[in-house]
């Protein structure tokens, strides 16, 4: 395998790929799966090798993981992600950064930069990460393939190591829209309520925050799909600003990660990565009174306060 697919695999892979059954949608096809799922016989990483070196190994399959073997695909390895799935980059301190196939010396992004990755180079034909922040939409973005974040609960998340659960979702990567599309109907159980799109509302201060190539592009897909869709209409969707809300998220999401892992944290003291270093001391203090606090004050605008 080549540097540019091998990067995108963590050192404790999978010893040989799991056969996924005879027949079904996805027979014949690969898929590598994010190290934060968890797989009979193997151990899960989170990106960390103390995390690592201090759990056993998993007793079951997560079911989203069973799905694609279900469905036919052969498992081929476990993908590096950001330590504990908290960051955007893709980087990871202790396996390196995997590389950005379609673009060679950036950023895959992540905290499914593995996932990506191995989808980008044509190790995989598919690939399972998962979305908290942007960790499946950024890497496909950045890696040009296609990534999905569905609604949240949509996919079971039994057996997936939690990040924060008030926004964590599984998600998908395919370099085909035709592939994805079999992926998404295998995961998401092909029960979906079609229905017509009854309201466009043009989120303004959204796309302001967006650079004006972005605003362009989004802008034709608008007028190309002007025919399907009813007539837009601009709304403000936060009209005291989008920053309140930036922060709620944090907070919140804070609160949730150092629920999970601080009690860990605060026992072992893994040694962590530059920025994922200073993200967990930030989780440390919003998981006090201090960061509700800070919360409120974020809320008050809207809130009558």
């Amino acid at each position: 395998m080549n540097s540019s697919r091998s990067s995108a695999f963590v050192p404790h892979d999978l010893a040989h790929s799991i056969t996924g059954a005879p027949a079904g949608p996805l027979a014949g096809l690969t898929a590598a799966i994010k190290d934060m799922y968890a797989i009979a016989g193997e151990r899960t990483g989170a990106g960390n090798p103390e995390w690592l070196a201090r759990h056993e190994a998993e007793r079951h399959t997560a079911p989203a993981v069973q799905k694609l073997l279900n469905a036919g695909a052969t498992i081929i390895g476990k993908t590096v992600c950001d330590e504990f799935f908290f960051s955007v980059t893709g980087s990871n301190a202790h396996y390196g950064t995997p590389v950005n196939p379609r673009a060679p010396g950036r950023l895959p992004g992540g905290s499914s930069s593995g996932s990506a990755s191995a989808v980008a180079s044509g190790a995989c034909d598919m690939a399972l990460g998962s979305d908290t922040g942007g960790s499946v939409r950024i890497p496909a973005a950045l890696c040009g393939i296609y990534g999905l974040r569905p609604t949240l609960g949509r996919i079971d998340l039994t057996g997936a190591m939690a990040m924060a659960p008030s926004f964590d979702t599984a998600g998908c990567f395919a370099a085909s829209p035709g592939l994805f599309a079999k992926v998404g109907h295998v995961l998401l159980d092909d029960a979906a309520e079609r229905s017509a799109v009854g309201r466009l509302l043009i989120a303004v201060d959204a796309f302001a925050e967006a650079d004006a190539a972005v605003i362009a592009v989004l802008r034709q897909v608008l007028r190309r799909a002007a025919a399907i869709l009813p007539a837009p209409v601009e709304s403000t969707v936060a009209p005291g600003g989008l920053g309140p809300w930036r922060q709620c998220f944090r907070v919140i999401q804070g609160r949730e990660i150092w629920e999970i892992y601080g009690e860990w944290m605060t026992r072992n003291q893994p040694g962590l990565g530059p920025g994922v270093r200073e993200r967990i001391a930030f989780v440390a203090w919003a998981g006090g009174d201090e960061a509700l606090l800070a919360l409120a004050l974020a809320l008050a605008p809207y809130c009558g306060g």
